[in-house]
């Protein structure tokens, strides 16, 4: 029985199809849906130029409230289709956070979106959706984005 889902997203639209399907599994299941999110950390590097801490702070700030905008956008959808839903925003390694999220939430099922890069683009990126599913603790549905 699927009591709560995991949707991992970083708003392509890769992660709008697998949206839609976590969504839709989550209505059929009468589950909870979890919509997350992974930052990745404001990373600060020498060159050009200096940056402030206050604008290192706002740009982080910044990048944060747009995450919640969309987060939030996510939440009215699922809302509005039915589905209990809440949103969570973490800041790391996106396959690592999804999969401690997936813990910690309990996650009867993951739900996440792939690109379908394949040869040098794979290879030098790498695959968030591989490495979920090979270290989460629940089962994970890739669904492939348009």
């Amino acid at each position: 029985m699927i009591r709560r889902i995991l949707h991992a997203t970083d708003f392509s639209p890769a992660s709008q199809a697998a949206f839609k399907k976590a969504v839709e599994l989550a209505k059929q299941n009468r589950a909870e849906l979890v919509v997350l999110h992974v930052m990745s950390p404001v990373v600060y590097t020498t060159g050009e130029g200096y940056m402030s801490p206050k604008m290192y702070d706002e740009l982080a700030a910044s990048t944060r409230a747009w995450a919640n905008g969309q987060l939030d956008r996510q939440l009215r959808k699922a809302k509005a289709a039915g589905v209990r839903a809440r949103g969570l925003l973490l800041e790391g390694l996106a396959h690592d956070q999804i999969v401690r999220a997936a813990k910690s939430q309990r996650a009867d099922l993951v739900v996440i979106g792939t690109h379908g890069r394949s040869g040098l683009a794979k290879f030098f990126v790498g695959s968030v959706a591989g490495r979920v599913v090979s270290a989460a603790p629940c089962p994970v549905l890739t669904v492939r984005g348009k």
